[in-house]
C-alpha cells in the first residue's frame, strides 16, 4: 500500500513520433525496392520485433525461403542474358515483382495498423490515467400523448 501522494505509473510503451515512424517506412520500403526484394526480410523483421505476433514471424520465415529460394534462382540463371529463356525472365520478374508487392503492402498495412491500435500520442500536460467515466443519467421519457380532439371512441355512435 502506498501513502499519500502520486500513485506510482505503470510503464507504457512509448510511440515513436509521426516523422521517425515515416521516415523507418521510407528507408525499408526504398531498402527493399532497390534491392529488388532481396532485403525484404529486414522490414518483416521490425514487423515481427514491433508486434511480437506469431503471424508476423511466419512471415518473415516465408519471406526468407523466398528471397533464398530466388537467390538460388538467380544464381543457376546463365550470365548471358541471350542464353535464358523467355519463360526463365518472366518467372524471375514474376517472382520478384510479387515478393515487392507482397512485403511492402502487408508491411505499410501491418505497421500502420499497430501504432493506430495503440492511440495517438497524449499532448504535453495531457493526463496519463483517463478521468473516470460520469455515471449513467437515466433519461425519463414522456408517456405518448394521444390527441383528444378529432378522435373519438369507435363504440360510442351518434342516434
Amino acid at each position: 500500500m502506498h501513502g499519500y501522494g502520486p500513485m506510482p505509473q505503470q510503464p507504457t510503451t512509448s510511440r515513436p513520433s509521426p516523422a521517425t515512424l515515416t521516415t523507418v517506412r521510407v528507408i525499408l520500403v526504398a531498402l527493399t525496392v532497390l534491392s529488388c526484394g532481396l532485403l525484404g526480410w529486414a522490414a518483416m523483421l521490425r514487423l515481427a520485433i514491433v508486434t511480437r505476433r506469431p503471424r508476423d514471424w511466419f512471415l518473415l520465415v516465408v519471406v526468407v525461403a523466398l528471397n533464398i529460394g530466388l537467390f538460388a534462382f538467380i544464381m543457376a540463371t546463365p550470365d548471358d542474358p541471350d542464353q535464358m529463356s523467355d519463360a526463365a525472365a518472366l518467372f524471375m520478374m514474376l517472382w520478384i515483382l510479387g515478393l515487392l508487392a507482397g512485403v511492402i503492402t502487408y508491411y505499410l498495412y501491418a505497421e500502420i495498423r499497430h501504432y493506430n491500435t495503440l492511440g495517438a500520442p497524449a499532448p504535453y500536460g495531457a493526463p496519463v490515467h483517463p478521468a473516470p467515466p460520469l455515471p449513467y443519467q437515466q433519461q425519463h421519457l414522456a408517456p405518448p400523448q394521444q390527441h383528444q380532439r378529432g378522435h373519438q371512441d369507435p363504440r360510442r355512435h351518434h342516434v
